[in-house]
């Protein structure tokens, strides 16, 4: 028991600092149109811009990369 409690101890603030998942602009290689979504609308998109930190993909989001 006193290990799992450990493991918790440590792996809960990795939790803690997780952020959402960005969002992208996905362009459809067929008429052009555009979606925003989190992850690929599947087979036929292209990812056209991002990320960004809304579902309307409005507020570019800014990534500081260490």
């Amino acid at each position: 028991m006193p290990r799992i409690l450990l493991l918790l101890v440590f792996l809960l603030p990795l939790g803690l600092a997780a952020a959402p998942a960005p969002w992208y602009q996905w362009r459809s290689l067929l008429d052009g149109t555009r979606v925003c979504a989190q992850t690929s609308p599947g087979e036929g998109w292209a990812r056209a811009d991002g990320p960004y930190s809304d579902a309307a993909c409005r507020r570019p989001l800014h990534v500081i990369r260490l």
